[in-house]
């Protein structure tokens, strides 16, 4: 039956808010599935539980309830084939389950040796003294103070890894722990259970040469210096509350409307020349516009995306070799990419990809992008803004690759197999993000300082693993000599391994396990507790030398690369130098206008290598159009319709990893997992203190932002040079304070810090 335009469209309302409950029970029915999963391992706990009859109560079958529970699936001898029997009948070898699990049967891991008498720093392990140096306490790389985002279609979360999960590798026989260190206790039984919590199960790498072969680099595609220079965007910017409008000199005040895309288009190219072609909102959020009548900001984003355009205006569908065609839809940092005929191109996004313009003006930020551009420019003759922080890191770093015959990577970098990048992508996380609340901490604080790594980052990128890892199975590992092993733990390197809390340990976790919901990872503390996850070289470094007692780690695979290599050394050298010299403008021009543009700009760079090493990571990639209705034969395959207009359809497609030559998830990972380290526990040789979370009391942790460490600890002390990686108090409030029990809360508290600690240092200049 035909339709007209007015049923159409009341159908579409119809079926959006049809969607949206579906949104709703979906998110229901994921908290119901996350809270049986929980039960099943607390009840799984029990001496007599069994799997044949927790499934039925729990609606699951007996392969479910094993992959949750391990310890109840059959107890096989450890050379012998794993076999279950699922309920019917056909015996599936553990080798050849399809789940998104661990193996049932968890091998016995090869026991490192003790680190704590902190070794002489190998000779291999030379060049890496400055990440990992062998102190008594490990350094590892320290995150900064929002999470690591990685451009455009990449600043999601780290999505499922694409690789099919399979057996943990076959270890070292029970007689390997006799080569152990003294002081390590024997490998735990192979019947021992992992306790509850460490809810979500991480893939391993398939036994045999079929996971050998994931170590061998992706065919022809190398890292190369690039033999062009990027073209230049004209860019204007916009406060979209007041309508003042700045590209180059030209200033002007625009008639927004609504705010919608349509309207904001019309407005600029009113004014400005084709040839701008993109467009930083300083102020105001256009694509929040009509939040209100959406469940979630992101499909409010979408629909302003994909609302009416002016005539001749298109999505955008072809782009230079610099840019990505389509719209990349984001809460709070969307981009949105317009084009009008064959050669007008418009994109416009947030300046707060930048930096917080905190209150600036359009010419202000213009002015820190011409004050980033200038000092960029001593280090890189060609250097080029780009639309982001990312794109324009990663593009800086080409220009830093070797271009000489006789240099370690005559042809580039190799990138990492698709395997192994999809496995760093599942099992390597980003800065650590916790709240304890009561009773781990008082629910009355006695005080509340908040203490922030400067530029954190930029303090760890001295060494990472370039080439072709190695494959270390546990029985690789326990074979080694001990000196290799310990070698092994100071290299840029990635860890399988069985963690085990110590018996009376008092203090935070200290390494990462995977669990399910928002967070994704979680840092057990519980003595005893053990639990099967992933984790950097920095972190497992740590936790074996800690100061206060050695956790107990078994290794059950790895992946390691080989030491001394600095493919980011001279990019964050340079990055670091430029900018110090914008901070050290914030702090003594005479203008202050000037001062406040520089700060700006520092901050500026700040993004470029923090969002820099998230574009290494490479999410698989997110592209998005639009058809007129009555071509929807013309959505991609696989795509997923968004937003819908009165004449257009909005598409959305996931296409997976693509063969990107500046692919390296091996490089961002070794950095977050050492700043995570950092976080806890790392030296400042030129002070000879120890700083970080692990020397405050226990206890007095309240939360922990990517490189920021908030804590009731009366008095600190620790020295503050200016430096990457040096702890900066940032915030405090003096007097009893009740305990933040959720985000919202947090933060409240974190901006009240931040407001009396600038009011009181204002009040003694």
């Amino acid at each position: 039956m035909a339709i007209d335009a007015k049923e159409y469209n009341s159908g579409l309302a119809e079926l959006r808010g049809v969607r949206d409950e579906i949104k709703k029970v979906a998110k229901q029915l994921t908290l119901l599935e996350a809270d049986r999963d929980k039960r099943l391992v607390a009840l799984g706990g029990y001496a007599k539980a069994s799997a044949d009859r927790l499934a039925p109560a729990a609606g699951l079958s007996v392969i479910d309830v094993v992959a949750l529970v391990p310890h109840l699936g059959p107890q096989a001898a450890q050379d012998a084939p794993q076999t279950i029997k699922p309920g019917n009948g056909a015996a599936v070898t553990a080798s050849g389950l399809q789940t998104a699990t661990q193996p049932i049967m968890e091998p016995v891991g090869a026991i490192p040796p003790d680190l704590r008498p902190a070794p002489a720093t190998p000779a291999v392990a030379a060049d890496v003294a400055v990440n990992q140096a062998a102190d008594a306490e490990p350094e590892p790389p320290a995150p900064a103070a929002e999470p690591v985002a990685v451009d455009d279609v990449q600043d999601q979360a780290v999505a499922p890894a694409t690789v099919d999960p399979a057996p943990a590798q076959v270890t070292a026989p029970v007689h390997a722990a006799a080569q152990a260190s003294p002081a390590q206790a024997p490998a735990a039984p192979v019947d021992k259970p992992v306790a509850a919590g460490a809810d979500r199960l991480l893939p391993s790498i398939p036994a045999g040469e079929a996971g050998d072969a994931w170590t061998v680099p992706t065919t022809k595609l190398f890292s190369t210096k690039p033999d062009f220079v990027q073209q230049k965007r004209e860019t204007a910017f916009l406060d979209a509350t007041t309508g003042v409008l700045v590209w180059r000199e030209h200033r002007a005040r625009v008639d927004l409307g609504s705010g919608s895309v349509a309207e904001i288009l019309t407005a600029v190219y009113s004014l400005a020349p084709p040839m701008v072609q993109r467009i930083y909102i300083t102020a105001g959020d256009p694509w929040h516009r009509d939040a209100e009548r959406y469940t979630y900001l992101k499909d409010a984003v979408a629909a302003w995306l994909a609302g009416p355009l002016p005539q001749d205006w298109q999505v955008e569908f072809s782009r230079g070799r610099d840019r990505m065609a389509g719209h990349f839809v984001h809460e709070r940092r969307p981009v949105g990419r317009w084009q009008r005929g064959d050669h007008q191109h418009c994109e416009i996004r947030s300046v707060a990809e930048w930096f917080d313009p905190e209150g600036a003006d359009p010419m202000l930020a213009q002015e820190a992008f011409m004050l980033m551009s200038q000092h960029l420019r001593t280090h890189w003759a060609d250097v080029v803004l780009m639309g982001s922080p990312s794109q324009t890191g990663r593009d800086l770093w080409t220009r830093t690759i070797p271009k000489k015959a006789n240099t370690k990577w005559p042809d580039g970098y190799p990138v990492m197999s698709e395997e192994v990048r999809g496995l760093l992508h599942a099992t390597a996380g980003q800065g650590r993000t916790e709240l304890f609340t009561p009773p781990q901490v008082p629910a009355q604080l006695p005080r509340w300082n908040e203490l922030d790594r400067t530029f954190a980052y930029a303090k760890h990128c001295s060494s990472s693993g370039a080439g072709e890892p190695q494959r270390v199975s546990a029985r690789a590992f326990a074979a080694m000599a001990q000196q290799d092993q310990i070698n092994a733990l100071y290299a840029p390197s990635h860890w399988q391994v069985r963690v085990t809390v110590p018996d009376e340990w008092e203090h935070v976790g200290l390494l990462p396990a995977p669990i399910t919901g928002d967070k994704a990872w979680a840092y057990p503390s519980e003595p005893g507790r053990t639990f099967v996850t992933w984790a950097g070289g920095a972190e497992i470094n740590l936790a074996l030398r800690n100061h206060i007692k050695p956790w107990r780690i078994e290794i059950l695979d790895g992946l390691l690369w080989e030491n001394g290599n600095s493919p980011l050394k001279e990019w964050a050298k340079r990055l670091r130098e430029a900018w110090a010299s914008l901070r050290s403008l914030s702090q003594i021009h005479a203008d202050p206008r000037h001062r406040q543009a520089a700060a700006l700009a520092s901050r500026g760079v700040r993004s470029i290598l923090l969002f820099g090493i998230g574009a290494f990571a490479q999410r698989p990639r997110v592209t998005t159009g639009q058809v007129p209705h009555g071509a929807e034969h013309q959505v991609p395959d696989g795509a997923q319709i968004i937003g819908a207009t009165e004449t257009h359809l909005t598409w959305q497609r996931h296409e997976g990893f693509s063969r990107d030559p500046n692919a390296h998830p091996e490089w961002a990972a070794g950095v977050w997992s050492a700043a995570r380290a950092a976080l806890l526990s790392t030296r400042m040789r030129e002070d000879n203190v120890s700083v970080g979370a692990l020397h405050l009391p226990p206890g007095s942790i309240v939360a922990f932002r990517t490189d920021a460490i908030y804590t009731t600890a009366e008095t600190i002390g620790w020295p503050y040079h200016g430096q990457p990686g040096d702890y900066l108090l940032k915030g405090y409030i003096p007097e009893p304070v009740a305990a933040p029990t959720s985000d919202e809360e947090f933060f409240a508290l974190q901006a009240a810090g931040r407001t009396r600690f600038a009011a009181d240092q204002s009040g003694t200049q």
